[in-house]
């Protein structure tokens, strides 16, 4: 099965200089705890709910003020849409990411975002539950079954 097959194809994005509130509202608003953050038609990064939180609000940043591109993670990992949903798996295995960005691998352009929760839902794959068991648990801990 193809990543173009079951990724989110309609992608919330956030400007570098919106504010870190703002990045929350749009969120909140579309139910969702990633947005990439693009200026203009560069993808400089990804901004997750666990950024906001340890990056801005642990640290005393005003929400109002900070701006996303200052909590941001970075360098952003990417997939493409024709690749197969195990690969992004164990992309996401390997790097203990929920979740990967999509490009288009012809013209390099973002075209979707697959998350766990995609590949969970949609993918009858045996990788799935691999990477959901080995995501979900910190590095060095034992696999509990």
């Amino acid at each position: 099965m193809k990543i173009e097959e079951i990724m989110t194809k309609e992608v919330v994005i956030v400007r570098p200089e919106d504010s870190i509130q703002a990045a929350a509202q749009k969120m909140r608003d579309h139910d969702i705890g990633f947005l990439p953050v693009y200026d203009g038609d560069k993808l400089l990064g990804v901004l997750s709910d666990r950024d906001m939180a340890v990056r801005s609000i642990a640290e005393g940043k005003d929400p109002a003020n900070t701006p996303s591109r200052d909590v941001i993670t970075k360098p952003v990992i990417c997939c493409y849409s024709d690749q197969e949903v195990g690969e992004a798996a164990r992309m996401m295995h390997d790097n203990q990411i929920r979740r990967l960005v999509v490009l288009d691998r012809e013209h390099g352009h973002m075209v979707g975002v697959i998350s766990l929760g995609d590949i969970a839902t949609n993918s009858a794959e045996v990788v799935s539950g691999e990477a959901l068991q080995g995501i979900s648990r910190p590095e060095g801990s034992p696999d509990i079954h």
